[in-house]
């Protein structure tokens, strides 16, 4: 009898650290890609280097995208998009919020697979927007969390007056078009505290 009650003492305790346990980002483990059309025809896939999140225990999750760190493997690209488009002097950084209900930090076991959909709120380059997503969840080793994009997130240039820094890209690389829809994915990866 008394075996069983400190077994369930154990159980409980190791519950109880489980689910109110913190992760944050593990920014080499994570990607951020996006996609961008110019001439009707020719895509590219580009990046974000740097990234910071965390998710609490009540599942609320936020990440920071460092805009300055977009990657395109042009560097005057690169350049250009910092300044003409997400103008990182003024916008340094696009931050997205969540809450993943019902999936509470621990509650995921490792190798389980659950898929959400979830509202993120975008906070882009000065613009507050909400959109739907829908997100894997994987229980990795070490008690980590994978999360990643189901399918791309698919984000219109002129909900967050983006489109006036497309047309002076287009401008300076005198192309005839670059498009205004512009797919997201993501794979990211929090680690317990």
């Amino acid at each position: 009898m008394r075996l069983n009650k400190t077994f369930v003492m154990v159980i409980l305790i190791f519950f109880s650290l489980t689910v109110q346990a913190q992760y944050q980002l593990d920014e080499g483990e994570s990607s951020l890609y996006f996609v961008s059309i110019k001439k009707n025809k020719i895509g590219e896939v580009h990046s974000f280097s740097q990234l910071a999140g965390s998710i609490n225990d009540k599942g609320f999750a936020s990440i920071r995208v460092n805009l300055a760190s977009v990657k395109t493997h042009i560097e005057i690209r690169d350049e250009r998009m910092k300044s003409m488009l997400f103008e990182t002097d003024r916008f340094p950084e696009a931050v997205v919020t969540t809450q993943i209900v019902g999936i509470q930090n621990g509650l995921v076991a490792m190798g389980e697979r659950v898929v959400k959909t979830v509202e993120l709120s975008l906070n882009l380059h000065g613009q507050l927007k909400t959109l739907l997503a829908i997100v894997q969840i994987v229980g990795l080793s070490n008690g980590a969390l994978g999360v990643s994009s189901v399918k791309p997130i698919l984000l219109n240039a002129a909900d967050f007056e983006l489109d006036a820094g497309i047309e002076k890209l287009m401008d300076v690389a005198k192309l005839p078009s670059i498009s205004t829809a512009v797919p997201v994915s993501f794979n990211l990866v929090f680690k317990p505290e």
